[in-house]
């Protein structure tokens, strides 16, 4: 989601973005996450490209050559010398980095764990549904239902999740087409097979460090490769949002 929303902005000629990762990043749809320029050092995302920074002037330097900096600082330490206009918290409460209201004229947080008002000028709702995208000046989003969203029909048994505590080693790819029974990998020699037929859109970086039930993959069962490297519907509403939130803050 916080992709999806850097994307958003630099589309709308918000150019001055820099985002921030943990040390090892966990993302499942690497093809459409910035993260990956973390291991990677650039990455691009539906034609931007971002490149690992690893301070304040490697960060204006990208903003001058026209890409967008990525920086391992998991507590966002870098707001105190950026000193944004606004901070966008996209962490969904996964990783708290003590987001304030004073952290910028805009405080921008993305689902349930916020609370409008007291932590984020405005919450964006990121539940599946008739209120996906909205803005929340007061209160705070739906909790978390733990329920992936059908794609035809499918929820649960899209999501390839973890056997066990250890590290996930696989030798399949995104954009793999599998069959129901398929080995997508194991942690721990405990296989991951899919449980449908489809096109592997998600799959955690192998040499992962994962733990129970944790989403290590996503099949889609629509079986098309090109979905697997662009944003998806919930990502670019939820980007939207953001975008939403920013004109009626400044644009008055």
């Amino acid at each position: 989601m916080a992709s999806a929303v850097a994307l958003a902005l630099w589309h709308g000629h918000i150019r001055y973005i820099c985002v921030t990762e943990i040390d090892q990043p966990t993302a499942i749809r690497r093809g459409v996450c910035f993260s990956e320029a973390v291991y990677d050092r650039e990455k691009t995302v539906e034609g931007v490209r971002a490149e690992r920074v690893e301070d304040l002037r490697a960060v204006q330097l990208c903003w001058e050559n026209d890409l967008l900096p990525v920086l391992v600082d998991p507590q966002a330490r870098i707001r105190k010398e950026l000193a944004p206009d606004v901070l966008i918290d996209g962490t969904l409460r996964k990783r708290v980095i003590d987001t304030a209201l004073s952290d910028a004229p805009c405080v921008i947080a993305l689902g349930p764990g916020f609370w409008a008002g007291r932590d984020a000028h405005v919450v964006i709702e990121t539940n599946r549904g008739h209120h996906l995208g909205r803005l929340i000046e007061r209160g705070e989003a739906e909790p978390d239902t733990g329920m992936p969203g059908a794609i035809l029909g499918v929820t649960e048994a899209r999501v390839l999740r973890s056997p066990s505590d250890g590290v996930f080693i696989t030798d399949r790819n995104l954009r793999d087409f599998v069959q129901p029974g398929d080995r997508i990998g194991a942690v721990n020699d405990a296989s991951v097979v899919s449980p449908i037929a489809g096109v592997l859109r998600g799959l955690i970086r192998p040499g992962s460090c994962v733990t129970t039930h944790m989403k290590i993959g996503d099949v889609d069962p629509r079986g098309d490769p090109l979905y697997c490297d662009t944003v998806s519907d919930k990502a670019r509403t939820i980007a939207g949002g953001v975008l939403q939130a920013l004109l009626m803050r400044f644009n008055r």
